[in-house]
């Protein structure tokens, strides 16, 4: 007689927990590259990225960095910095030698000189919004002086006035990390004052001898800032601290949140669900407020993917960058060498659920930018570029690029091993019943392997699901294409053969065809004899 057995599919990837213990959690799982986990349960396969316009900001030039701001996105490339609304044509480019004080219009501003970022660096990004149009940006590197650009106006750029300036910290201080925190603006990094945070004037960013400015030395390499709740975090690269009262020069002070925790990488440091994050050499942490007032708290966020982490830290020369999808709840961190292929690029999703994160892993996004926000408009927009130069729309079509070329999203979900609650028993499988959520026509492929991969024991060949049918959507559908009366989550029926022990499952797609989610698997199986 045949037994049923079903999951759902939630939990999302987990490289730590043996055989056994993935047992008690079947949705969860062992391989999830290119899925992302939806807050409501169900992995689906991620979009993919479109190219922004059809020019580059600066040739060939490596991408260092890049901010949503106004209703465009500026880009650091090379020696420059440059701004487009929807990457067509020439990019405006920014770092000239202007009149911060009276401002340019446009074809002043395009006709000075260019004031060259010399051996410009990574870049990190602060937004001062004022009382302005779209608030006052300032860019720092870690070589040069902070770049400070504003723009004002609406309509093309040909009716805009444009401000920009370098802002002199002490000295030739070229901090490498920059954010506004309660009226100032705060950078660090200097190569030669690692230890040294500064700190603008009161409502005075471009000025660092005002009333109200100031600095602090802490014990310890400053590697990132964050402005979480009405303090200043200072992440070091062996301890944490925070900065209280920066408004009050008389009680302004460091104390420590922790001594033995550090963080690898401003780029990794994000705010999502009120909580700040931050990647560790241990995992991904949380910063988070609790019940007492000015209290916070560390807690790791990342167990399930350990091992992905550990790949992370341990290369140095890794280039990570971080960014907040609200619209999914999502932290996404990418990280690659300035010199590898797009396509030997990884990354991390971590999901918000009502568990916590859920984690999934890609595959194929260079993301050596990345820039996640919402514009003018209070649209989010992101966008992030590769070492070829390239500006991309972020979660926008269907396939991947590499060198301005389109490439298949490869994309994978793979299960436990499981037993059916007795692994003595053999068990031959008669069907799978797949839960999908088609978004257009897909054809995803179906594997079983039985006995963890055994040679001895027989392996059925993958199989195409080509019978996945799109629902008629009114409205929406167009005539001929979809089903009429068919669901939006179709189950579809696979049959199976061969058996063993113990078997696990492969839903894979390496195609630019639409997304589709996976939400659960339902299997109806013959148990055939004991050993």
């Amino acid at each position: 007689m045949s037994q049923p057995w079903g999951y759902s599919c939630k939990g999302g990837l987990n490289v730590n927990l043996n055989q056994l213990e993935m047992l008690a959690q079947p949705g969860q799982a062992t391989k999830l590259r290119n899925f992302e986990v939806d807050p409501d349960g169900g992995y689906r396969r991620i979009d993919g990225y479109s190219l922004f316009g059809d020019t580059r900001p600066n040739g060939g030039e490596v991408i260092l960095g890049m901010a949503v701001y106004a209703d465009g996105v500026i880009v650091c490339s090379g020696t420059g910095i440059f701004f487009s609304v929807d990457g067509e044509n020439a990019w405006l480019q920014l770092n000239k030698a202007s009149v911060h004080s009276s401002g340019d219009n446009y074809s002043t501003f395009t006709g000075r000189s260019v004031a060259a970022r010399t051996s410009q660096g990574r870049c990190t990004f602060a937004v001062y919004e004022g009382t302005s149009d779209y608030g006052e940006i300032v860019i720092c590197d870690g070589v040069n002086e902070p770049f400070l650009f504003q723009m004002t106006g609406t309509g093309g750029l040909e009716t805009r006035t444009f401000f920009a300036k370098e802002i002199t910290v002490s000295g030739t201080v070229g901090p490498a990390i920059a954010v506004i925190h309660d009226k100032h603006l705060v950078v660090a990094g200097d190569a030669s004052s690692k230890n040294t945070v500064y700190y603008s004037g009161t409502n005075n960013i471009d000025s660092f001898s005002s009333t109200g400015s100031g600095s602090v030395v802490i014990s310890d390499a400053v590697v990132g800032l964050a402005s979480f709740r009405g303090d200043l975090i200072i992440f070091g690269s062996n301890s944490i601290q925070k900065l209280s009262n920066i408004n009050n020069s008389s009680t302004v002070a460091v104390t420590p949140i922790t001594t033995n925790v550090g963080c690898l990488s401003h780029g990794s440091i994000q705010e999502i669900g009120g909580d700040i994050l931050f990647l560790a050499p241990d995992g991904v942490r949380t910063i988070a407020g609790t019940a007492r007032i000015g209290d916070v708290e560390l807690s790791s966020v990342s167990r399930q993917i350990q091992d992905l982490i550990k790949e992370i830290s341990v290369n140095s020369a890794n280039i990570i960058t971080s960014a907040v999808l609200r619209s999914k709840s999502q932290y996404r961190l990418f990280y690659s060498t300035s010199g590898a292929s797009p396509n030997t690029a990884k990354g991390i999703i971590g999901t918000l659920t009502s568990n916590g994160f859920a984690w999934s892993e890609t595959l194929g996004i260079q993301a050596l930018g990345l820039a996640s926000d919402l514009d003018s408009d209070n649209v989010e927009r992101i966008y992030h570029g590769d070492k070829d130069g390239y500006v991309y729309n972020h979660t926008s079509g269907n396939s991947f690029y590499n060198a301005g070329t389109l490439v298949d999203i490869s994309a994978m979900y793979e299960t436990p091993n499981f037993d059916f609650g007795d692994v003595g028993t053999r068990k031959t499988l008669k069907y799978a019943r797949v839960s999908f959520s088609p978004e257009g026509e897909v054809l995803p492929s179906f594997r079983v392997r039985y006995d963890y991969e055994d040679p001895a024991v027989p392996q059925p060949e993958a199989r195409s699901i080509s019978t996945i049918a799109l629902p008629a959507i009114f409205g929406t559908s167009t005539f001929n294409a979809v089903t009429f009366g068919a669901t939006t989550d179709p189950m579809e029926r696979i049959t199976l053969e061969g058996s063993g022990n113990t078997c696990s499952f492969r839903i894979f797609s390496e195609d630019q065809k639409a997304s589709y989610a996976v939400n659960g698997i339902y299997i109806d199986y013959m148990p055939s004899g004991r050993r």
